[in-house]
């Protein structure tokens, strides 16, 4: 199974494609979309739309794993987000592409086992799951691949308080049954 992560953003959008196969992962691509900020948005979510359908039309991901929008209090940055997601969105139902979303807690949560884990233990935990020995830089990049294989970790192992529907999240008394559930994956 792959997955392709997106974090996305209006001025750089991260992407991780992901191989999950058995009890292993590898790294199939990474990288940013980085866009100037001179761009108009409609120009920026062209390039982000025609990048990431470049990248699902030669790599084929089975399900396209996102980032949903949390609440920023910069009202032009979060409809500018809006406006990127809806752009993924789009691209993952034209191109017939499963799609999946999860909060940035949920995804520290299930790679890290803390939902206020931090951007270096997500990067951390990416790493260790892909057996990189460099480090993964910017934290756009480590942040799609934690996407990723957030995704490939929830559909493997059902996540306690996850049914199957996109934005749900996890219960924080569900997590110790994770745990007992998957001792392999508790570093």
């Amino acid at each position: 199974m792959m997955v392709i992560g997106v974090d996305p953003g209006s001025v750089r959008t991260g992407y991780g494609i992901v191989r999950g196969e058995a009890d292993s992962f590898s790294l199939v691509d990474c990288g940013i979309i980085r866009l100037s900020s001179r761009q108009s948005i409609p120009e920026r979510i062209k390039i982000i739309y025609d990048e990431l359908e470049a990248l699902i039309s030669s790599n084929k991901p089975a399900r396209l794993a996102l980032e949903t929008a949390y609440v920023n209090r910069n009202a032009q940055s979060a409809l500018k987000l809006g406006q990127v997601r809806g752009a993924v969105v789009a691209l993952a139902m034209n191109k017939g592409v499963q799609l999946h979303e999860y909060a940035p807690r949920e995804v520290k949560q299930i790679l890290t086992g803390r939902g206020g884990a931090s951007k270096e233990q997500v990067a951390y935990m990416a790493r260790h799951f892909l057996n990189i020995s460099d480090p993964i830089k910017p934290h756009d990049i480590s942040d799609a691949l934690g996407i990723a294989l957030c995704d490939l970790l929830c559909e493997r192992r059902p996540v306690p308080g996850r049914n199957g529907k996109t934005g749900s999240s996890l219960s924080k008394s569900n997590w110790s049954e994770f745990v007992k559930a998957n001792p392999d994956l508790v570093l």
